[in-house]
């Protein structure tokens, strides 16, 4: 009899370990903590992580929603990066039970990362340059690029994410992340551009 209910006790916890990994970030703070999401419109899993009291994608969104597009056309850039949007289908993008972060939750998680807030959030690898971060909370951002003025840009070297936040009629409030930079910047573009999207839990 103890021996099933300790069997049973290392089933149900195995199991949940096998589904829940914890990630700790540099002061020990265990609220960070990784597990996965299918959206069901098109069977895609993605891995999220919770930082603090967000929970987030850890992943640009890869939806292909009408009018988005892979860098450069190529689907391979799809895989790596994710899908680009403009502002109006980021606006949708995201899966039921998920939002486009408005500019005061993306701010809430620079802060929670604090100084230097764009090495703790970009991934370890794929950043041009020696230009990879530490990636503190699992958050993992890579450089997608984006396409404005008539082309495809910046591949590799930075990464642009909306916010849901308008400046006006024709711009919207982005993030940036560059392979050279240790902060997170912040600025408007026009909705027209084509950007990547992370999806914040409701």
């Amino acid at each position: 009899m103890v021996l099933s209910f300790c069997f049973l006790l290392f089933f149900l916890f195995g199991c949940t370990t096998l589904e829940r990994d914890n990630v700790y970030d540099q002061k020990g703070n265990k609220g960070v903590s990784s597990s996965n999401f299918t959206d069901k419109r098109d069977n895609k899993t993605y891995r999220t992580v919770q930082i603090g009291s967000q929970t987030w994608m850890a992943e640009n969104l890869n939806y292909k929603a009408s009018g988005s597009v892979c860098y450069d056309n190529e689907s391979f850039n799809c895989d790596t990066y994710g899908r680009l949007y403009d502002w109006e289908t980021a606006m949708t993008a995201c899966p039921s039970g998920w939002h486009l972060p408005s500019y005061a939750e993306w701010t809430t998680l620079t802060d929670y990362a604090d100084n230097s807030a764009g090495t703790k959030l970009k991934a370890r690898s794929g950043w041009n340059d020696s230009g990879n971060g530490s990636d503190d909370y699992g958050f993992s951002a890579l450089p997608g690029g984006g396409y404005s003025d008539g082309g495809f840009n910046d591949v590799g070297i930075v990464g642009r994410w909306w916010s849901s936040a308008e400046y006006d009629a024709t711009d919207a409030y982005r993030l940036r992340m560059n392979y050279s930079s240790s902060n997170v910047s912040r600025g408007t573009s026009d909705k027209s551009n084509l950007y990547s999207v992370r999806c914040l839990r409701d």
